[in-house]
């Protein structure tokens, strides 16, 4: 198997730009192409500055089908084994589901499965949780349900404010993401057959984090 990665994006790409850098160089993965549902998303910019082919699908011009036809095309055509999914604000159908089974990973901000959704971060502020973070995980057909792969611990401190709870969680997600995409390029994790979770670490390697 190849350790080619499609990231899909929405936005600024910080997650994507954290993949890239942590990729350069390796001898058993690389980002084959970005897309994103956004023309403007600046995230395309640091696709092209790094080399890498950057493509933009318009949702509105479709179904949700129909894009999800369009992205495995493209994936596909690139030869993608596995997709992530930064910042990736669409919901993804069975038809990419189904090509790419067990191959598709997403992050979010939160510790799942609390606080699913948009707005995570402002969710778990509201609820004075003492700690919330991130979590990448296998996507299914539900909202942020998929089984765990890795999560980063963030501690809310007494001075947070949203912003800086949220800026302090992202850092986490910079360092969570890429560990979870060398584990599947270097073919280390996989989705078993009951949807468990199979990941052979090294030593030093542990898929929960603390900030």
């Amino acid at each position: 198997m190849s350790g080619r990665i499609g990231v899909l994006i929405s936005g600024s790409g910080t997650n994507l730009q954290s993949l890239i850098d942590a990729l350069e160089g390796h001898p058993m993965g690389s980002i084959a192409v970005v897309i994103s549902n956004r023309a403007d998303a600046y995230g395309l910019e640091r696709a092209r500055r790094a080399g890498i082919p950057a493509v933009v699908v318009n949702h509105r011009a479709r179904s949700r089908e129909q894009f999800d036809d369009e992205l495995v095309s493209i994936l596909r055509a690139h030869e993608v084994e596995w997709v992530a999914l930064a910042g990736f604000m669409r919901i993804i159908t069975k038809r990419l589901l189904s090509a790419f089974p067990g191959r598709v990973i997403n992050i979010h901000p939160s510790l799942l499965p609390a606080f699913p959704g948009l707005n995570a971060q402002q969710q778990a502020y509201d609820a004075q949780v003492e700690q919330t973070g991130a979590t990448v995980h296998f996507v299914d057909a539900g909202m942020d349900t998929g089984p765990i792969i890795a999560q980063g611990v963030v501690p809310r401190l007494e001075d947070d404010t949203v912003d800086t709870l949220q800026q302090r969680i992202l850092r986490m997600e910079h360092r969570l993401f890429p560990l979870v995409v060398r584990l599947a390029v270097e073919g280390r994790l996989r989705l078993g057959e009951r949807g468990d979770v199979l990941v052979e670490l090294e030593a030093g390697e542990s898929l929960r984090l603390e900030d």
